[in-house]
């Protein structure tokens, strides 16, 4: 088995995957990618299940060198300049590394998260069904915490001969991140809940995995702001007692305290949790029925994935633009000079 190598890193890159879900009631939170349509751009791209584990790349650059033999990696989610052996590599594409050979990843640019998954997989043990890492439970293969400089992930054989796959660049939902209001919008008076609707919020540079805090105007709590803890779900809004909204993610805990103002529907978590701290956002209610039909639609989008690979026959966009094409010219009305014969 191959292997890919850590070189440099920076914090909040780990192995996920769909994550750890049916031990919440035993106090188990969930983990997982941040961003599970992007998970799944990437590990289809790599011939994966939907749901496989791949690398979530933070914000920051990183570096890695195949090791062992040759390996085939696949990129998605939000876009950051590579290189893979020095050639130019994009989200949406796949690119093979020989043995020796470095996959350089800069800052992500509009987003936060990216998904680097692996021909033939990470190879790891799952810990209550999932390799997803979880630092504040130990959990996670094939490292339970973030991944570190040093780190050696064994993963799949490439298929050598293969051409590169490439998967066309997704239309994501664009305005207000919507939300179903509740489980306890019955804490807030109406004034309190149109100014968390309303309100222009901005993402908190100490957000993290767990949660993401926003800064705006105070909503004031109608009955106090303390509850018996109940139940969480990713994308709860609770409004603790400095009036702060706090989004809860991935690497939540399971119960709270504090009342929970609203819930981001699942078919927008993806899109809230890329927005880079710092940047702004705006909410939208809408119904439980319309959060329920975008739920659908968008497990139809990933299940549809795997009809949307495609092979680069031709090479890479950035690789044809980086390339010196000059010598060949063609006639527009002449077909024998452009036409690929051999393939017809």
């Amino acid at each position: 088995m191959t292997a890919l190598r850590v070189d440099e890193v920076g914090p909040a890159t780990s192995v996920q995957d769909r994550g750890r879900f049916g031990a919440q009631r035993f106090g188990l939170g969930t983990a997982g990618a941040m961003d599970r349509f992007g998970l799944a751009s990437a590990a289809v791209l790599a011939g994966l299940p939907a749901d496989a584990a791949a690398i979530e790349l933070g914000p920051f650059g990183a570096r890695f060198t195949a090791i062992d033999g040759p390996v085939r990696v696949a990129l998605a989610g939000a876009p950051r300049g590579a290189t893979a052996a020095g050639r130019p590599f994009a989200a949406g594409e796949t690119a093979l590394l020989q043995a020796g050979e470095v996959l350089a990843l800069r800052a992500a640019k509009g987003g936060v998260f990216s998904y680097l998954a692996v021909e033939g997989g990470i190879a790891g043990e799952p810990a209550f069904g999932s390799m997803a890492v979880h630092a504040r439970a130990g959990l996670g293969s094939p490292v339970p915490r973030p991944l570190q400089a040093g780190d050696v992930l064994p993963v799949g054989d490439a298929a050598t001969g293969a051409p590169e796959r490439s998967l066309p660049a997704a239309r994501l939902a664009e305005g207000p991140i919507r939300v179903v209001l509740g489980p306890q919008d019955d804490y807030f008076d109406a004034a309190a809940i149109t100014t968390f609707l309303a309100a222009e919020w901005r993402i908190s540079m100490t957000s993290d995995r767990m949660g993401f805090r926003l800064e705006g105007p105070r909503i004031p709590h109608a009955r106090g702001f303390n509850i018996v803890s109940d139940g969480i779900a990713n994308g709860h809004v609770q409004i603790p007692g400095n009036g702060q909204p706090l989004v809860l993610l991935a690497d939540r805990g399971t119960t709270g305290g504090y009342p929970k103002i609203a819930c981001i529907i699942s078919a927008d978590l993806g899109r809230f949790a890329q927005i880079p701290a710092g940047s702004t956002l705006r909410f939208a209610r809408i119904g439980m029925a319309e959060a329920q039909a975008e739920a659908r639609r968008m497990a139809a989008a990933i299940a549809a994935l795997p009809g949307s690979v495609r092979a680069m026959l031709g090479g890479s966009a950035e690789a044809l633009l980086s390339a010196n094409l000059a010598g060949h010219a063609v006639s527009a009305t002449d077909p024998a000079s452009w036409l690929d014969t051999a393939a017809t």
